[in-house]
């Protein structure tokens, strides 16, 4: 897949104008969304990643298109199974209603920095060593055993990461909520406003979170600009998703199996492609092992979308039966 400098560029952009855009516009007015206003963005949303991935689709071909729609539907799951720890984090840091939709931002904006950083890395790192995919596909396996097994554990016992324990013991923090301001004055000293606390929490979890996410749309695609975009149309989407569904996510009760076995079918698929590339002299002499099959991106997107279909449908029948027990 060829693009030039130029679509580097407009992509970039316009992307970053959306975003900027809205946390401009909701930036001066910190409140809690309404469902028709959720609704209506979240539309815009999806709709331009669909014709996004349309477009790709007709310019550069059917297997980039699936790959970009492959790479988005995967995102977006590991998004919404991240809104899980979203809705923690807000609980137990007493984020009032009208603010969580600026932390959110400030927190995307945030994600999208630090997976521009781990793709740029991961890109140079696959240009260089095709033996990346062998980390990249263990990491993934073992990622989806744990969170399998975590699958039915309580949210709950999420800790906070070290950088905001540290923060918390070593910093000036104000005891109240200034709207969405970091930091404020406060007997004549600087002081950081639990907002602060709230955004470096959120950051440090995205971080996490890209851990996972790159790898594993790495394992669907090896071109870094569809990486990019499907991380950006995911993320887009994230802070509607939270309002939207806050209440839905609670009857996902199979998710997080659906998305550990989605992690594992890539970190497999990634491992047979770093077989079947196979450049380590200690595996099979350095030759490529001619059997380890290439798995198409047509049974990846198949895979993804029918795992997602039947995790769902699974999960609102077993809701459905615990409720009316």
């Amino acid at each position: 897949m060829h693009v030039t400098p130029l679509v580097w560029w407009i992509t970039i952009l316009v992307t970053s104008a959306i975003l900027l855009f809205d946390v401009f516009v909701i930036g001066r007015r910190p409140h809690e969304p309404t469902r028709r206003e959720v609704i209506g963005a979240l539309a815009v949303y999806v709709g331009l990643a669909v014709v996004f991935g349309i477009g790709v689709w007709l310019i550069s071909g059917g297997e980039h298109g699936g790959e970009f729609f492959a790479g988005w539907l995967t995102e977006y799951s590991l998004s919404i199974d991240n809104l899980f720890i979203f809705i923690v984090i807000m609980t137990k840091l007493a984020v009032p209603r009208e603010l969580q939709q600026s932390a959110l931002l400030i927190g995307i904006v945030l994600a999208l920095v630090l997976r521009g950083i781990f793709i740029a890395i991961g890109a140079a790192a696959i240009a260089e060593f095709s033996w990346v995919f062998y980390i990249f596909g263990l990491f993934l396996v073992l990622t989806a055993i744990n969170l399998a097994r975590e699958g039915g554990e309580d949210e709950g016992g999420y800790d906070e990461p070290r950088l905001v324990r540290w923060a918390r013991r070593h910093l000036r923090l104000s005891e109240h909520w200034h709207g969405a301001k970091l930091t404020t004055h406060q007997t004549g000293q600087r002081h950081f406003t639990p907002m602060f606390i709230v955004v470096l929490t959120l950051g440090m979890t995205d971080l996490l979170f890209a851990l996972d996410s790159i790898p594993a749309i790495y394992g669907l695609t090896k071109e870094a600009y569809l990486v990019l975009t499907a991380n950006i149309f995911a993320l887009m989407g994230l802070r509607q998703l939270y309002f939207l569904i806050g209440d839905l996510l609670q009857r996902l009760v199979f998710l997080s199996y659906g998305l550990a076995f989605l992690l594992l079918f890539i970190g497999v698929k990634l491992i047979l492609h770093a077989m079947h590339e196979n450049e380590l002299p200690f595996v099979n002499g350095g030759e490529h092992i001619e059997w380890a099959p290439d798995i198409p991106i047509w049974v990846s997107l198949v895979v993804i979308v029918g795992t997602l279909a039947v995790t769902t449908v699974l999960s609102l029948a077993a809701d459905r039966r615990r409720t009316t027990a």
